[in-house]
Order: structure tokens, then C-alpha cells, then sequence
């Protein structure tokens, strides 16, 4: 009768099941970072690949085979900017300092330090415009990734969205055949268009796969996985300067994450929710064999699609929801502008302040390698306070005393430069410890049936803070402090926006927008279990 009793106690019910945290997770976390990993070095390419290089004009009759970039010794004793060239006098045989006539042309022609970027490749000497424009394109085009992925990813599932966008990187592989600059920047554009819907596709299948007590650790294991590829990019940067070949090493490997195809797994909850009863038994059965937890399968087996959703509390709904039916609910509306701001402000103030960390000297990928290890302890940070704490109070006080800390470091006199730098360090710490909370409590205030396209929209507005953090050191002609006044009062926002949401660390994630209006009309969760059949988590761990 013992045995028997213990033999049952092994029985894990499905809702418990999908709460564990074991072999399934550690390898599907695996997979899906892989690949994430080098899409973090394609989206970050164009800092190193369209990097400026040295080079001066080219003056005809005075240049031979040996001609570099620095300034010969014929060249006049005044200085003349890149842009210009001096005007050598008609009756020179051999060019020195006293061979020209004082006035100045316009340069049409460079000699350049060396190959190593695109602005000597596609002749992009003295056009700043050209240059920047490429940083440009490429966020405009992960813009419209993020929305259009987003709905992908509810449409069609999460893996092949994922998939898509990963192996689509191999359109990078066509920069190198670039002859000119508008070819070069539709492939830019195209390769950031497709690449970048990696992140919403990979971010869903984590959380939805992680279980509610570790749901924030999938958003902490997803920012270490951009942070690692960052370095990477660095690191590989650092010894294979050459553009082109840098290229080739970074979107070379997306063609062989086609098979990926047979290690990364849908979602169960997308399954369910999208009416695909056979295929999300299937993925509980591989969960539950990998778990080595034992499943009533002939119970599973016998579950139709109404009783497998009460199951696992998702919500009963004879039509599925699509993008359009949130505008229905002020709850949605609410959440998803709270969570979009929020967004916003972590990747302004973040790339901001590392743009504006212009007191870091030394070599340009030492300091790229420095201001993304500053992230780390950010994140160890954030995965301490919001398990301990929970999602929202961290969040508040990390905007609130993030925005505080730009403002002082701004108004701190120069020559106090320890109390300066240590005040911008602590904000840099605190922003990125907000950038990955921001993420996972965005997940956790939508429901299924809509979470990608929502996190979509937030990524948006994540990009549209990327894309204006590099012009904020234009405001510095006005005054050094300018930049960290807007950073200080987006970040302080924020703060005070997080107020109209909930706290979701004990909440299960929600299904439907039905669920989570009823739950906020009637501080019930929709279709909790009883206390008896709550228990029963504690027997199953994997």
C-alpha cells in the first residue's frame, strides 16, 4: 500500500508540470541564445564595419605607389582640413611646401589609411551623412522587424519566426559584393529588417517555457546571451579588423542554424492557445520525459482542447484574439503604453550614457568591451531584487535613482572627476539592472494570445530609443548637462508611469485579454485551482 502511495506521489498533473525548471529548459535556453548570440553581433556590425578611418586628399602630380595617409613632406606648413585640398601652382615639376599658391579647393579625390571599414571601400570621404545614415537604415529596418515579427510569431508560432529570422541573417553575406552605396544600404536595411525579429520570437519562447518562478531568470540568461555577444563582436573585431572578412565570420554561421529546426521546440502555451491540442501534447510528453517526471499520459491522452486549457488556466474563448481586439480593453491599452515608455527610456538612457561616456580613453574596442561588462552586474542586480522583491517596486526605484544619478554626475563639477565618473558608473549599473526587468515585466502584463505582438510594439519603442541615444551628444554644443537632463527626466518618468501597473511576481501569465480584464474588475485570478491541487507542485521537481 506504501509503494503504491509513493507511486502515485510521482504523478505530476500538467499545470505542475509546466512550472518545473529542468534538462527541458536548460537545452531549449541553450538553443534558443545560440543563435541570438551571433543575430546580438550582426545587429551591432555597422559601429566597427562603417567605422571612420584616417585619410587626406589627393593631390594630382605630387602622389606616387608609396603615398599613405600621413602628411608628406611636400605638403604646405598650414592647416587644411580633410575636406580641402591645396592648389598647386602650373609650373611645378617637383612638388614641396613652397609648390602651391596658398588657396584652397575642394577635395574630390582621398588616399585613405587603409580598407579596414566601408567608408574607404565605397569612397565615403568628407560625407558624415552617408556614414551615420548606415547606423541609421539599419535601426529603421529593426523598427519594422519588431512589429512584423511580432505578429508573426502569434500567427505562426514562436520557432518558426525564430528560425526565419535567424537564418535570414545570410542576406549579410552580400555586403562584401557591394559596389555601391545604395546597394550596400538596401542590404543593410534588408538584413536588420528580417535579423532583428529574433529578439520578440526568442524572449516569448523562454518566458512562456520558464514556469512563473523563473520567469525573470529567462530574461537575465537572454540579456547575458547580447551582452556575451557584444564582447564577442569585440573580441573578433579587435583581431579581424578588415570589414569584409569581419562580415563573413559574423553572418556566415546563420545558415547553419537551419537545423535548429529539430533542436528548438514551439511553445505549448502558443500550441494550446492557437487550437493545436495534439502537437502541445506532444511537447508536455517531451517536457515531461526530459524532466524525468512521470505523466499520466492515458489522462493526457483523453483531455480535449476545453479541459487541457483549464488545465493549464487558460482561458475558454470560442474565437481566437487577434492585434485588434486590445484596443477593446483600457487594461491593454494601459499596460502596453506603461510597458512601452519603460522600454523606451532603458535603451535611451543605456546607449546613451555609453555614448556619452567620452572620459573613457584608449582603444576604441577596449571601451566597447568595457561599457557592455558593466552590464553584467546590472543584471545579477536585477534577477536578486525582482526574485526577492518582486518586478515592480525594483523597477520604480532602479528608474527613479538611475535618473537621479545622471542629473548628479552632470552637475558635478569636472575636477571632482572620482565623484563624476562614480555617479555615472552607479547609473550605468542601475539602467542596464532596469533594461532586463523592463523586458520581463513587459512579458508578464500580457497575455498569450497577444504577447508578441505587444512585446513587437515595446521593441519599437526600445529601437526608437536606440536610435535617438546617439544624437543626444549634439545637444553638448548647447551644454554638457543637456544630455543628462533628458536622460535624468525619461528615466524619473518612467518611474512614476509604473504606478498604474500591477505587480505580477506571484501572478500565473494570463492567456487572454478576457483574463486579464476580469482579473483587474475582479482581483480574481480566471480559472485557479484549488488549494489541494496547488499542492501538488511541490512533488514535482525536475
Amino acid at each position: 500500500m506504501g509503494v503504491k502511495i509513493e507511486e502515485e506521489k510521482k504523478i505530476c498533473g500538467i499545470s505542475e508540470l509546466m512550472e518545473t525548471f529542468g534538462k527541458y529548459q536548460i537545452i531549449q535556453f541553450i538553443m534558443v541564445c545560440l543563435p541570438s548570440l551571433f543575430i546580438t553581433m550582426i545587429s551591432i556590425n555597422y559601429v566597427f564595419v562603417v567605422g571612420d578611418v584616417d585619410y587626406r586628399c589627393h593631390i594630382d602630380g605630387c602622389e606616387n605607389a608609396s603615398s599613405t595617409s600621413e602628411f608628406p613632406s611636400w605638403w604646405p606648413d598650414t592647416d587644411i582640413d580633410r575636406c580641402s585640398k591645396p592648389v598647386l601652382r602650373s609650373d611645378v615639376q617637383e612638388c614641396t611646401n613652397t609648390s602651391f599658391t596658398g588657396q584652397l579647393a575642394t577635395c574630390d579625390s582621398w588616399i585613405y589609411e587603409n580598407n579596414n571599414t566601408v567608408v574607404a571601400e565605397l569612397d565615403l570621404a568628407c560625407q558624415p551623412w552617408k556614414v551615420n545614415l548606415i547606423g541609421t537604415i539599419h535601426s529603421t529596418g529593426m523598427l519594422l522587424s519588431m512589429i512584423v515579427s511580432g505578429y508573426m510569431s502569434d500567427k505562426f508560432g514562436r520557432k518558426p519566426t525564430l528560425l526565419f529570422c535567424v537564418v535570414g541573417g545570410c542576406i549579410g553575406q552580400a555586403k562584401p559584393f557591394a559596389t555601391s552605396y545604395t546597394t550596400y544600404v538596401i542590404i543593410e536595411f534588408l538584413e536588420a529588417s528580417i535579423t532583428a525579429g529574433t529578439y520578440p520570437a526568442s524572449m516569448v519562447v523562454l518566458l512562456e517555457i520558464a514556469g512563473k518562478k523563473h520567469r525573470l531568470l529567462s530574461g537575465v540568461v537572454f540579456a547575458y546571451a547580447i551582452y556575451l555577444g557584444e564582447c564577442l563582436f569585440a573580441c573578433i573585431a579587435m583581431f579581424v579588423p578588415h570589414w569584409k572578412t569581419l562580415v563573413r565570420i559574423i553572418n556566415g554561421p546563420c545558415i547553419f542554424f537551419i537545423v535548429f529546426t529539430f533542436l528548438i521546440n514551439e511553445s505549448p502555451r502558443w500550441q494550446i492557445v492557437s487550437g493545436k491540442v495534439d502537437e502541445a501534447k506532444k511537447s508536455i510528453k517531451r517536457i515531461a520525459k526530459l524532466n524525468k517526471l512521470r505523466l499520466d499520459e492515458n489522462e493526457l491522452a483523453s483531455l480535449d482542447e476545453v479541459t487541457l486549457k483549464e488545465k493549464l488556466n487558460i482561458g475558454r474563448h470560442e474565437v481566437k484574439e487577434n492585434f485588434f481586439q486590445l484596443f477593446k480593453s483600457k487594461e491593454i491599452i494601459k499596460r502596453s503604453f506603461v510597458a512601452g515608455v519603460c522600454r523606451f527610456t532603458s535603451t535611451f538612457v543605456y546607449y546613451g550614457l555609453m555614448i556619452n561616456s567620452v572620459w573613457l580613453p584608449g582603444d576604441k574596442y577596449t571601451n566597447f568591451l568595457l561599457a557592455t561588462v558593466m552590464s553584467f552586474p546590472g543584471e545579477l542586480l536585477s534577477l536578486y531584487l525582482m526574485n526577492k522583491i518582486g518586478r515592480k517596486i525594483p523597477l520604480m526605484v532602479g528608474y527613479a535613482l538611475s535618473g537621479i544619478l545622471c542629473i548628479l554626475s552632470a552637475v558635478t563639477p569636472a575636477d571632482i572627476l572620482w565623484l563624476k565618473l562614480t555617479l555615472f558608473l552607479l547609473g550605468k549599473v542601475i539602467i542596464s539592472a532596469c533594461f532586463t526587468g523592463a523586458v520581463t515585466y513587459s512579458m508578464e502584463l500580457f497575455p498569450t494570445s497577444v504577447r508578441g505582438s505587444l512585446l513587437g510594439i515595446c521593441a519599437f519603442a526600445s529601437r526608437v530609443g536606440g536610435m535617438l541615444a546617439p544624437l543626444t551628444p549634439i545637444m553638448n554644443s548647447v551644454s554638457e548637462v543637456l544630455p543628462y537632463i533628458f536622460f535624468g527626466a525619461s528615466a524619473i518618468l518612467s518611474g512614476l508611469l509604473l504606478i498604474l501597473t500591477p505587480e505580477t511576481k506571484d501572478l500565473p501569465l494570463f492567456d487572454t485579454i478576457n483574463q486579464v480584464d476580469k482579473y483587474v474588475k475582479n482581483k480574481t485570478i480566471p480559472g485557479t485551482k484549488d488549494s489541494k491541487e496547488g499542492s501538488k507542485e511541490k512533488e514535482c521537481k525536475a
